[in-house]
């Protein structure tokens, strides 16, 4: 490398390689499109090498914009720390934090915590991200997670809340026009709402369903949220958390002894974020409201 450039040239990059084009990266940086373009021709100088091809399809990353990707990213994920980190004083309840959970706790729990939270701490700013990704907290991409494993990694602080668990739900239209299942293989007669791409998550839940698999699903879908509104217009039966389903006085819970998974709620936090003050309240508000939910 000839010399070392500026931070903005490898947040265009990162922008360029998560959205696929110059034109999508300047709308969500706010930028130009030739300012951005220009970082990509200055870092491709600097390295000696193309990092995209470009086609009438927008940009294909190289390998070696793949090699540098990870390490923009982390970049990425520093700068918005260091700018979280400065947006309030660390002995006030002041400033923004940045929460990662995954979509159905982020849309089926969070809100109504938030709002309590936002009422009795109005200098709070929430950052929401919600993914079924589980975010590094040691690289800071969040502040404080909610996640549905223990933690590995030793330099984070957790607390486990309870659990919420999942079980098979229909709406009462659907039962009354196609009877309800008594055991486990009447489900083979049915609408089923399932997954449409394995993970280990899944692959360990299905082990508690023997003989159900993905060719019996009549709708195949990886979103939580789409699942549960399919399962609310009454598709068919699927599996969702029993607790937000009690909220559904159109649904009905199936097949009870088939299927009780807990899935344990952990808050999980960087140890160096325990001095300061917004991270313990967010922390200790997040903890809470999800323990009455997780009870």
């Amino acid at each position: 490398m000839n010399s070392e450039p500026s931070w903005d040239v490898y947040r265009s990059f990162a922008a360029v390689l998560r959205e696929g084009s110059l034109s999508a990266a300047a709308r969500v940086l706010g930028m130009t499109q030739p300012s951005i373009a220009r970082h990509i021709d200055a870092l491709e100088a600097t390295i000696g090498g193309a990092l995209f091809i470009r086609s009438q399809r927008g940009l294909s990353p190289t390998d070696r914009a793949l090699a540098l990707q990870p390490h923009a990213e982390a970049l990425a994920a520093a700068a918005s720390a260091l700018r979280r980190g400065g947006s309030g004083r660390p002995d006030a309840a002041e400033g923004v934090v940045r929460i990662s959970a995954s979509e159905a706790v982020g849309v089926r729990h969070l809100p109504p915590i938030l709002t309590a939270l936002r009422r009795a701490n109005p200098a709070i700013t929430i950052e929401l991200s919600l993914s079924d990704q589980v975010d590094d907290l040691l690289q800071r991409r969040a502040d404080i997670a909610v996640r549905m494993t223990a933690p590995a990694q030793q330099a984070l602080v957790a607390k486990r809340v309870g659990a919420v668990r999942l079980g098979f739900h229909a709406h009462r239209d659907y039962l009354a026009r196609r009877g309800e299942p008594r055991a486990l293989e009447d489900l083979a007669r049915h609408d089923l709402i399932g997954f449409d791409t394995e993970t280990v998550f899944i692959r360990a839940a299905m082990r508690h369903l023997p003989g159900i698999d993905r060719s019996m699903f009549a709708l195949r879908v990886d979103q939580d949220a789409a699942q549960f509104a399919a399962i609310c217009a009454g598709f068919g039966i699927g599996i969702c958390q029993i607790q937000v389903a009690q909220r559904e006085p159109s649904l009905v819970r199936v097949l009870e002894d088939a299927l009780d998974l807990p899935l344990p709620m952990w808050i999980v936090m960087h140890q160096d974020l325990r001095r300061g003050a917004r991270y313990r309240v967010v922390f200790d508000a997040l903890a809470d409201g999800l323990a009455r939910i997780g009870r």
